[in-house]
């Protein structure tokens, strides 16, 4: 469960800071809507497009397994969004309160076990579609069950609920970094050095083993200061 409520912590405080305060409300501080659903079920079609599904075209080539994880962790950024959102909107509780229910629906006992294999493509894109589903369905929502499909799509996407943390981490840290500076402006450096900044990411992240989201940024802050 910590693990869970420090990545909806982490998302909560992104939102805030990209989105303004009140994003919870369904709009940005620049009045734009907010649509998670419609994020969630466009970043699935995505993920199907890390497999060579189409029968006419490119018929031989390899799944991108590599993408398949990178999509599943940006999946479920728009999941916290929309579960954090409907918490609030329906005042049903505290991200701590979040936190516990999504650590209790069935598929998180199997997430928490270590992994690195992968279902076969037919299964994936059958439980993605599923996840889609549940983005699509006009009623109440049902976070546990979204939750549920999505930990099952961890496991099979090779991924584990520490891979997923470590993912997710990284990729939230250099969002909200970007975002510091000055990358909606388009003053934002992204390639340092030569090298882009999710690889520099990712190398801090291999370096420093279990670091925290505030040491990785502080890190990224002292290669980044070193370009100017």
């Amino acid at each position: 469960m910590d693990k869970i409520l420090m990545m909806l912590q982490l998302q909560q405080q992104l939102n805030d800071s990209t989105n303004g305060e009140n994003w919870t409300e369904g709009l940005t501080k620049n009045g734009k809507e907010i649509n998670w659903k419609r994020c969630i079920y466009m970043e699935c079609a995505e993920m199907i497009d890390s497999f060579s599904w189409k029968h006419w075209k490119n018929i031989s080539q390899e799944p991108d397994w590599d993408n398949l994880k990178i999509e599943v962790v940006d999946v479920w950024h728009f999941i916290m969004s929309l579960a954090i959102e409907e918490y609030a909107k329906n005042m049903r509780g505290q991200l701590e309160d979040l936190a516990q229910q999504l650590s209790e629906v069935p598929s998180y006992q199997i997430v928490k076990n270590p992994n690195d294999s992968f279902a076969t493509q037919k299964e994936i894109i059958e439980k993605v579609e599923l996840l889609m589903i549940d983005a699509l369905n006009r009623k109440s929502l049902d976070i546990s069950n979204m939750a549920n499909d999505f930990f099952e799509l961890v496991v099979m996407s090779g991924l584990d609920i520490t891979t997923l943390y470590r993912l997710y981490v990284g990729k939230n840290i250099l969002n909200q970094f970007r975002q510091d500076h000055g990358y909606k402006e388009g003053t934002y450096i992204k390639n340092w050095n030569g090298v882009e900044d999710n690889v520099i990411m990712k190398r801090i992240w291999e370096e420093n083993g279990d670091i925290q989201p505030a040491v990785l940024y502080k890190k990224m802050q002292e290669v980044y200061d070193k370009l100017a």
